[in-house]
């Protein structure tokens, strides 16, 4: 061979198109699987999805859908035969969880999760549920402080990568977790930034979260931005738990409102997709020129998006987004039933055990005119019943959250109710606190409701105490003082009063910072136990009747 003829051999060879037909300027494709707000479902959640009817828009229906083990099968199906993939997440993974996670503090979803290829996900607000300590544990492994290693064998640990870029410690000025994770799809490099909502502190207990400081969410994004930069990265997609609140069908997106819009508005223009959650919405939509999804919660939807990339500028070139139902009807993976029966030999005797009974469902939805609901009273009532003996906190009053009410107490055939399904209703395990407060704080903590007046959060209130807020007040003066009564007698503002309330609530959980002051407390029994303990002595317990707090205007 003369060197002429080797010299257009290698020329040929350099110009000769890639294997399978592919040229050097076709754009490589990627497919994202994204979930939000598992919140340890790893059996199918009660009541499916609801979504539009098919055959008549005007009509809803629902589908029974999710669980870990149809979801693990799903996410298989997705991956097949696709060269580039990647399983994220955008938080709320963990808390707020059934029996079955729970009682494990959550360590058999992080197992499940890890066992069916999630690879990133961004913390959620839930994550702090029991603290950062807690967090890193889920991160890292090890025995829970308190609980020893209760589970089937030593927790190892997620094999998935937590993401927090804008949560930081304080102490050290770097984040608690990772910011990003760069993973490269045929020599492309694509950043993933994981966040969590900034207002996490007025949703967790402050203790757990002390030394953190949560940073606005798309100033932290955009300060990564010239990092990846550095780094080669074009190709940008945000994972946070923070969303919105869509109209339409779970694949639509006709209009969408709430904060992820604004926070989308500012992100650089680097930024191409967004996968949020924490609203527990389900929505594709395109906001500010990117797309920006959402997959509903517990597992029922699985978001494929399907991405190219650019092999010259390295950018995603297009994005579009599929919300694809976990159908029950998928065939279970047999490792997640593996997994989930060998929990469950440890779990069912506990939480089939008896708890009493009820008459109707006891739905944990607000009426819509005062914020009551027929379970938040009963929980308050249950508060009270436990903390008012003068040994046990010599309470009169008791008040709730609604944010830890989880689920409604569905009637069975049998009427029967066991501790499983009380669980399911308040599945953080928060103790009781009785406090003294003057009626004057009592007053203070109500008004305390509408410190986000878009959102308020109306605390159940036991029977017995009464009031009447007024729709037109503003703030500070929304509470009518003078409708405050106790077994019908007036609220004197000088007065102490004993106050039972949940620990969170306690530290100023929620916002409700009124609490911090309250006097001599005493510590009770777990929330769960006290509305498991109601429910037998009173059993069957019906729905009562919503005429505790009133509204006028």
């Amino acid at each position: 061979m003369t060197r002429l003829q080797a010299i257009i051999i290698a020329a040929s060879l350099l110009c000769a198109p890639f294997a399978h037909g592919q040229t050097s300027t076709e754009p490589v494709d990627v497919t994202l699987l994204a979930i939000n707000d598992f919140h340890g479902n790893l059996r199918p959640a009660p009541g499916g999805i609801t979504i539009d009817d098919p055959a008549d828009k005007t009509k809803k229906i629902t589908v029974p859908a999710g669980g870990a083990e149809h979801l693990a099968t799903l996410v298989k199906q997705l991956r097949a035969g696709k060269k580039n993939t990647a399983f994220v997440a955008a938080g709320d993974l963990i808390g707020a969880s059934p029996f079955l996670s729970a009682l494990f503090h959550d360590e058999p979803t992080i197992e499940a999760l890890s066992m069916m290829g999630l690879e990133i996900a961004a913390v959620g607000n839930h994550e702090f549920d029991e603290g950062r300590d807690e967090l890193l544990r889920m991160q890292h492994g090890g025995c829970h402080p308190t609980d020893g290693c209760k589970g089937l064998h030593l927790f190892t640990g997620a094999t998935f990568r937590y993401l927090a870029a804008s949560t930081f410690d304080t102490k050290t000025g770097k984040p608690l977790l990772p910011p990003y994770e760069i993973r490269s799809f045929d020599g492309i490099p694509v950043a993933f930034i994981g966040l969590t909502l900034k207002g996490t502190p007025n949703l967790v207990a402050p203790p757990g979260i002390a030394g953190l400081e949560f940073r606005d969410e798309a100033e932290t994004v955009n300060a990564l931005v010239p990092e990846l930069k550095t780094q080669g990265v074009e190709a940008i997609v945000v994972l946070i738990h923070e969303g919105g609140f869509p109209t339409g069908g779970y694949n639509d997106c006709p209009g969408i409102s709430g904060p992820i819009v604004d926070i989308v508005r500012k992100f650089d223009k680097t930024v191409d997709v967004v996968v949020s959650g924490h609203t527990h919405r389900a929505y594709t939509c395109e906001i500010d020129g990117r797309l920006v999804t959402s997959g509903d919660k517990y597992g029922t939807l699985v978001t494929t998006i399907d991405m190219k990339l650019d092999r010259t500028t390295r950018d995603i070139t297009s994005a579009t987004a599929n919300n694809v139902i976990v159908h029950t009807s998928i065939p279970a993976d047999p490792s997640q039933t593996a997994l989930l029966a060998a929990y469950d030999k440890v779990a069912a005797p506990i939480a089939a055990r008896p708890a009493g009974a009820i008459t109707e469902t006891l739905s944990r939805v607000p009426n819509m005119q005062t914020g009551e609901s027929p379970l938040g009273n009963v929980i308050a009532d249950a508060h009270l019943a436990a903390t008012s003996a003068p040994d046990r906190g010599h309470a009169v009053i008791a008040f709730t959250n609604p944010g830890g009410i989880r689920g409604d107490i569905i009637k069975k055939p049998d009427a029967d109710v066991s501790y499983g399904d009380v669980f399911a209703a308040q599945p953080f395990r928060n103790q009781l606190v009785t406090l003294t407060l003057t009626g004057a704080q009592i007053k203070a903590m109500l008004e305390q409701q509408w410190r986000d007046p878009k959102r308020p959060r109306i605390l159940p209130v036991s029977k017995g105490f009464s009031y009447t807020w007024d729709n037109a007040g503003s703030d500070g003066s929304r509470i009518i003082a003078e409708s405050m009564k106790l077994d019908g007698a007036a609220i004197d503002p000088a007065a102490p009063y004993r106050v039972t309330v949940n620990n969170f609530l306690a530290v100023g959980g929620d916002g409700f910072t009124v609490l911090k002051d309250g006097r001599d407390p005493v510590i009770g029994v777990y929330d769960v136990d006290a509305l498991s303990a109601y429910l037998r002595s009173n059993s069957p317990v019906a729905p009562g009747l919503l005429d505790r707090i009133s509204r006028v205007n």
